[in-house]
């Protein structure tokens, strides 16, 4: 459970960063930052890459219900791991941290604040925010520990 403060942190970065970017950048006004990389505030009623954006707002509270419940389990299972797992302790925690960060906004705003948006040319991924950033991060540490470690096969 000592990890729950990096999941805090994330909280605190994501949160500072969007409230600069709502307060500093109009919406869908892209500010280019570096040869590939815009700040350009947007509001996401959807979950990743907009999915489900255009309904007509049941979608809010499924997904924060959705990201509340994977949150408790993953607080579950942070507690039962043996603490020389750091590696592990660290991707629990950022994908924690990650989900709080969204359903903070989902909850009081009614939609995801993203501002980063990456492109090459003409393309653009989908715009995203610190907490979307940290819950890859997490992700990927996850998956690359289940490679690196797979289960010992049952007899």
């Amino acid at each position: 459970m000592r990890w729950l403060w990096l999941s805090a942190l994330v909280v605190v970065i994501d949160q500072v960063t969007k409230t600069l970017a709502s307060n500093l950048l109009n919406l869908y006004e892209a500010v280019p930052v570096l040869p590939g990389l815009n700040l350009t505030l947007m509001h996401n009623t959807g979950a990743a890459f907009s999915f489900l954006s255009e309904e007509g707002g049941w979608q809010r509270w499924f997904f924060a219900a959705i990201a509340l419940v994977v949150s408790t389990l993953l607080v579950l299972w942070l507690r039962r791991l043996p603490a020389a797992q750091r590696w592990l302790h660290i991707a629990i925690a950022l994908v924690i941290g990650g989900a709080i960060g969204n359903v903070w906004d989902r909850v009081v705003l009614g939609y995801v604040v993203d501002f980063i948006d990456v492109y090459a040319g003409r393309w653009h991924w989908p715009a995203f925010n610190v907490a979307d950033s940290a819950i890859t991060v997490g992700a990927v540490m996850l998956l690359r520990d289940a490679f690196r470690h797979p289960e010992p096969e049952r007899q």
